[in-house]
């Protein structure tokens, strides 16, 4: 792990793979640390030629927080929506956009295929359409367009983004973060409870820090949505997208493939929301040779 200053904030990042090979930026979504990318989707892409790089998005993880904004009322928020009404956060996806590519600054590195998951598929999809100089490929991983009237995810999963723990006790931390994978997850490939267990404890261990998911949630509202946008990016684009997905149902990638001229899009029975073990040799080579064509 390493640490630098970007945009204003301090990130905490890791690499893998030659710094000679092209780069591939990783960007994770909601409140998710940079070690919820599987070290084996991390460490294979970086075997397959690539210099990989994943990071802390600011408010998660190791990187710079923005407590002093203070918790955010997400209720309040999303009626605010509701009636149209704009709500105020204390950084916007763009904001997130440009701590990427200050990473990619701080890192000398000129260009970088651009791979975002949830979250991180929309922060990829604002760099990609305002940064297309940096961008070698767009690779949009169960995201969203965000346009209003998508069919929402299911109510059990949604409910998850704001549901708190039972008390603050480890094990508590722990218990709430299975449920929350479990929820969200592969109906085709569900994960054993040992595994999921040791994932959520590593990372409850790094840094348990529920209100900066809180002011990132916030943001995505306060963004809004990204059609417009989408229709002018011309980077080589790939949507990957699960048909189970209970969070941003398969109709939220479909969108995404409609609106970006020229993208791809692969949907896959079985996967939800999550990185399952049995998916990730294949998320590895789909991706790669997405990639190394879209290099050429």
């Amino acid at each position: 792990m390493a640490r630098v200053k970007a945009n204003g904030i301090e990130i905490e990042y890791e690499t893998a793979g030659n710094k000679s090979d092209p780069a591939l930026l990783l960007v994770m979504g909601l409140g998710a640390q940079l070690t919820i990318w599987p070290d084996s989707l991390f460490q294979g892409l970086a075997q397959r030629g690539f210099h990989v790089i994943r990071f802390d998005n600011r408010d998660t993880g190791l990187s710079t927080g923005f407590d002093s904004w203070g918790v955010p009322n997400i209720p309040a928020a999303i009626q605010k929506i509701m009636k149209g009404e704009k709500v105020d956060a204390p950084y916007l996806l763009k904001d997130m956009a440009a701590d990427a590519i200050g990473l990619l600054d701080a890192l000398g590195i000129e260009r970088a295929h651009m791979v975002g998951a949830s979250m991180g598929g929309m922060i990829v999809q604002i760099i990609a359409a305002q940064y297309p100089e940096r961008t070698r490929s767009m690779v949009s991983i169960y995201s969203t367009s965000g346009r209003p009237g998508l069919p929402p995810g299911k109510p059990e999963a949604l409910a998850m983004l704001s549901a708190q723990p039972e008390g603050p006790a480890r094990e508590q931390l722990v218990k709430h973060g299975m449920k929350q994978r479990q929820t969200i997850g592969s109906p085709g490939y569900p994960t054993p409870e040992a595994e999921l267990r040791a994932f959520v404890e590593k990372n409850v261990d790094r840094r348990w820090w529920p209100e900066g998911s809180a002011r990132q949630y916030l943001s995505v509202m306060a963004s809004g949505d990204r059609v417009e946008l989408l229709k002018k990016i011309k980077v080589p684009t790939l949507v990957l997208h699960g048909e189970e997905d209970p969070l941003l149902p398969v109709e939220c990638g479909r969108d995404i493939a409609r609106l970006v001229p020229g993208a791809e899009i692969e949907t896959w029975p079985g996967w939800g929301h999550d990185f399952p073990k049995t998916l990730i040799p294949k998320l590895v080579e789909r991706i790669t040779v997405f990639c190394k064509a879209a290099r050429q």
